[in-house]
């Protein structure tokens, strides 16, 4: 099916989430953000995505377009259609019996997993085939699906072993660390073929994966940075798929994320107490009385105060915080983090912060405003991680005029340029990174950056470098375009 002309490409976009109706993390953000980006460029671009019950309730419009009847092995299945925020049309897979029940997409309201979920994303990776297979029920036919994450990965799979033309297929991965996999013989309630069950197919380990489906069978691979996209071939990031990233590595690409610059932006954000730009930075003051205040921090405007916003989790260096923090505490900085995660690290932040009322301060809800807060009235922001695909609060950082101290990793490494002798230099220094994963290291990369922010000039022209650099989704969109176009070349 090749691009005729300059007729807009047609996207199927298949995930598990998208903001605003339904998310859990940053992959509902980037469902949202970016089909919206791909509009805007010129793409004929549909979202699919199941029928969850607080999905249907966040769109009591919804209508019914095509009854796929029974798709074996699943059960009957109807496809409603809906519109997301921006004007992209939303594909709905209503199938009750997979999707109708209270909780998230993925686990119960006491966070176990659905025990069904095989069958719950295998519904959703066929249907997706389904309509990208030359065989739609729908007049409306897609040139590329683009799949998110493993809960989409078989899609490619189930369309490698159907007949007739089909899509061209692009396996995006936002995390490799979660990957489906599930009991090889979970094959056979997913009506995958027999020839699909060898190492030339889903099996990985004697499991049967979702995600090595996607790679192993789609004709193009994303991931969400290009440091990323070489991390992942390695041993210590592949998480077991480092030899097939390898084999695949021409097929490969890495696309950095974009962020919300309507909903993250400085000089109109309603949830921050005072405006301000480049050109008035010296109001992001009154934000950090106000965030010290809303923390129960000491209110002192001299004392520098490290952000963090994170899942409280060992891959965001959280172990590393908590190490580093008596030195951080030292230097002298506050501390403010918003988030909430691993139960134990909750608690030893929780009995850090206790004991150090003044200094450090943890709020471990969600908490949307003050996450904004934290972004304006932070005079640096922390984010340790061991390693990020993409990250998004590092960008919001820099938007903010808050220089991130950051793990050179991933794409940490990409969006941030370490503050270096050539590079205030060069004017094009947005914030710190240190590259050895160990408390020493971090904390001597937050004295660079209280010693940068003692030096007002210095700190202004990396302030307004930051804050300079383009992180809209559009850039994202366009690099997108390019794979999709170069597929149908």
């Amino acid at each position: 099916m090749p691009a005729a002309g300059n007729l807009p490409v047609r996207v199927l976009f298949a995930t598990p989430e998208a903001h605003p109706v339904i998310k859990t993390g940053g992959l509902g953000d980037v469902s949202g953000a970016l089909p919206a980006a791909l509009k805007k460029e010129g793409a004929d671009v549909r979202v699919l995505l199941p029928a969850y019950g607080a999905v249907l309730a966040a769109l009591p419009g919804a209508r019914p377009v095509a009854d796929l009847g029974g798709i074996a092995p699943f059960p009957d299945v109807r496809l409603l259609e809906a519109q997301l925020p921006g004007g992209v049309p939303l594909l709905l897979i209503d199938c009750p019996s997979l999707y109708g029940r209270p909780g998230g997409p993925y686990q119960d309201g006491h966070g176990h997993d659905w025990p069904d979920n095989p069958r719950r994303f295998g519904l959703l990776s066929k249907v997706a085939a389904v309509l990208a297979d030359g065989h739609s029920p729908l007049p409306w036919q897609p040139q590329i699906l683009h799949c998110n994450d493993w809960q989409t990965g078989l899609a490619p799979a189930y369309l490698h072993f159907g007949p007739g033309p089909r899509a061209k297929t692009v396996m995006a991965i936002h995390n490799l660390l979660f990957q489906g996999v599930y009991a090889l013989g979970t094959a056979g309630l997913l009506g995958l073929p027999p020839e699909s069950l060898g190492i030339e197919g889903v099996e990985y380990y004697g499991n049967l994966s979702f995600l090595k489906a996607g790679i192993h069978y789609a004709d193009r691979i994303a991931t969400v940075s290009p440091s990323y996209a070489l991390e992942i071939q390695t041993e210590a990031l592949g998480f077991g798929m480092h030899g097939l990233l390898r084999h695949r590595r021409r097929h490969l690409r890495g696309i950095v994320n974009g962020i919300d610059t309507e909903a993250w932006d400085p000089l109109t954000d309603p949830h921050i107490a005072q405006n301000y730009g480049p050109d008035a930075l010296e109001k992001k003051a009154v934000n950090k009385r106000l965030l010290q205040r809303a923390m129960g921090l000491k209110e002192d405007a001299e004392i520098p105060l490290l952000g963090v916003i994170c899942r409280l989790t060992l891959q965001k260096g959280i172990d590393l915080l908590l190490a580093a923090a008596p030195q951080l505490m030292k230097l002298p900085a506050q501390i403010a983090v918003l988030g909430s995660g691993e139960p134990q690290l909750q608690r030893l932040l929780a009995a850090f912060a206790g004991r150090h009322p003044a200094m450090v301060a943890a709020r471990t809800q969600f908490d949307e405003p003050l996450s904004h807060l934290i972004e304006a009235g932070a005079d640096i922001f922390l984010m340790p991680s061991r390693f990020e695909p993409c990250g998004l609060n590092q960008m919001y950082s820099q938007r903010y005029g808050t220089p991130p101290v950051v793990h050179a990793t991933g794409g940490l490494k990409d969006t941030v340029t370490d503050c270096t002798p050539d590079t205030q230099a060069a004017g094009t220094a947005t914030g710190f990174a240190f590259t050895a994963m160990t408390p020493a290291a971090f904390v001597a990369a937050v004295r660079r950056a209280i010693a940068a922010l003692h030096d007002q000039e210095a700190w202004r022209r990396i302030q307004r470098a930051g804050m300079a650099r383009d992180f809209s989704w559009a850039a994202s969109a366009r690099q997108y375009l390019d794979l999709y176009r170069s597929l149908l070349a």
